[in-house]
Parts: C-alpha cells; structure tokens; sequence
C-alpha cells in the first residue's frame, strides 16, 4: 500500500472535512502519498484526483460540509461505470480507496471491492440511519442545529399561542426526530419506526389546553408525514392555528460538534490503518462505544434501529 484516495459521497454531512483531515494525515503519518477525489463517485470516473498534503486538510476540522465536494451519480450503479472508476485508480497507481459517506455510497463502495479494488467505508450522515454502526458522522451536530431552532420556534409558539409542527430529516429513520423531540420537550413526536396515532397527537393538544397551556410543539420525521399533511389534518379536527417549519438543509449545514469531530478524527484514522493492514470491503463502525469493521455485507444484512425505550420515555414525560 502505497498510494491511497478519499471521497466523500452523497449528502454532505458536519463533520466530513474532519474526517477527510484525518485520512490524509494519518496516511502521511504513515508514508502513504494520498489523494482526493473530488464530487464523489462522478470525479471518480473522471479521474478528478488532487494530490494532498499536510496543509491541504489545514483549518477544515471546524467546517462544515465537504472540502471535496459530493454528487450522485447514476451512471456508477452501472458495472461499466464502476470499471471506469477502478481504471482511473490504477491508471493513477492508486492502491485503496476511502469512501465517507451514507448507506448508498456503501452499496458503491462495495461494488468496488467486488471488483477487486480495497475499500473501506466510513459512515457520514446525519440521518444516523447506516447498519453496522450505532452513529454515523454528523448526525450530532445535525440534532443539536435542530434543537437550536425548536427552542426559538417554542418562544413564537408560547408568545402566540400557536400550535408549531416542524418537519425534521432522516429518510426513513427517526433518530434526529426522537433526539431533539425528547431533548426539546416536543408534545408530540412522529418517526417512522412507531405507529402514527393522530388521536394521541390532538388528545395531547387538548389535554394541555385544559391545564392552560395554549401552544405545542409537534417533530416530525419526514418518514412519517410532511407537516403541511399533518397541518391539514389538525385544521380538518380543530381550529387552531397552526404554523408548518421545514428545516431542510439547515440541519447539514454548520460547524461540527467536538463529538462529531472526535468521531470523525476516530473514524477516518482506523480506515487508514484498516487498509494499511491489508482489509478490503469494510466499514468502520461504533459500538458499545468501541471502533469496530463490519463487511458491507455484514452490515447490509442487518437494520437500523432506533431505541424504542427512548420513545416510550419521551411519550411518558411530555404529558
């Protein structure tokens, strides 16, 4: 192992540009020469390949988003697309590959590995949503952006005496949407992995209103419902005047947390090491608070889970 390259794919992520940093130092720590490749899986094909150094990956650990860029790319599902990819990093003399990014970016990555060529995953999304590991790079910073936001909502929401429903991401996974419900002390709390019962959600509304209170939060994953269909059904049952907040992007976007940043140095470390040590078609994961590296197929058999507990006590407490 001589030579190794680093991308990042799909959804960009806080956090990613830590990851990146670590990768390239810990190569150069280790005399491997390493380079980026930049917007994903396209520039792969492209052989858009940039050499890095030391002071390529300087001042990044606190920024957001990706230094290298990120693209999806339709044409690297293909196997002709895939050996186009492996061409470039052997033209290029390039022995082993670092992808950073979701669940899709594995699939690719481990097509790769397939076809001969050393990869090694390491998870970044906020969805939280990646088997094989019980975090994934960004989703920290992600929750804490959200709970940011919902305590400001909460100031308008008393002042008015509105109903706020906030529609969060995750895809099909409601990490992001229990977390900062839970933390944010949200009324209600709608995720993918739970049954929707819109009975609780206005019996919740009512029965704060018999004691006094005259505004609500409702978080909601965008797995379950938008909250402008939400919205239409609390207006269908009541009166009460509610207002929709979408987040969207702003919950990638930001500076990541010390956590993020600590996980991501972690995690782009170990990969360097992983490929150093001779393993291919491997992610690196966290659990039980230990580095672990699972195979892709390994992790693609399993599924994510959400801590169900977590949303009991969260129904249990927000009475």
């Amino acid at each position: 192992m001589k030579k190794i390259a680093v991308l990042t794919s799909g959804g960009d992520a806080p956090g990613m540009n830590a990851a990146i940093r670590a990768v390239v130092r810990r190569a150069i720590y280790n005399d491997l020469e390493v380079y980026g490749v930049r917007h994903g899986y396209v520039g792969l094909m492209e052989g858009d390949f940039i050499k890095m150094e030391l002071g390529s990956v300087g001042d990044i650990i606190h920024r957001g988003g990706t230094i290298l860029r990120s693209a999806r790319s339709e044409e690297f599902k293909t196997v002709e697309g895939q050996q186009k990819a492996i061409k470039q990093l052997k033209d290029a003399e390039i022995d082993g590959l670092v992808v950073i990014g979701g669940d899709g970016s594995f699939m690719g990555a481990g097509k790769l590995t397939e076809q001969g060529f050393p990869t090694i995953g390491v998870p970044g999304t906020i969805d939280n949503d990646i088997s094989g590991t019980d975090y994934s790079i960004g989703f920290d910073t992600a929750v804490n952006t959200v709970i940011e936001a919902i305590d400001k909502i909460r100031d308008t929401a008393y002042s008015h005496e509105r109903i706020c429903i906030v529609e969060v991401m995750g895809r099909n996974a409601g990490d992001i949407a229990l977390w900062t419900g839970l933390t944010s002390g949200a009324e209600s709390i709608l995720i993918p992995e739970a049954t929707y019962d819109f009975d609780d959600v206005m019996n919740r509304i009512r029965h704060g209103q018999e004691r006094g209170k005259m505004h609500s939060i409702i978080v909601v994953a965008e797995g379950v419902c938008s909250g402008e269909e939400l919205k239409k059904e609390i207006k269908e049952r009541s009166n009460l005047d509610t207002n929709v907040i979408v987040l969207g992007y702003l919950q990638r976007g930001g500076s990541p947390t010390a956590y993020d940043r600590m996980m991501a140095s972690r995690m782009g470390g170990k990969a360097v090491d992983l490929l150093i040590e001779g393993q291919k078609g491997v992610m690196v994961g966290w659990k039980n608070a230990q580095l672990v590296s699972p195979s892709f197929e390994e992790a693609a058999k399993g599924k994510h889970k959400i801590n169900l507990d977590d949303y009991d006590l969260a129904r249990s407490i927000s009475i």
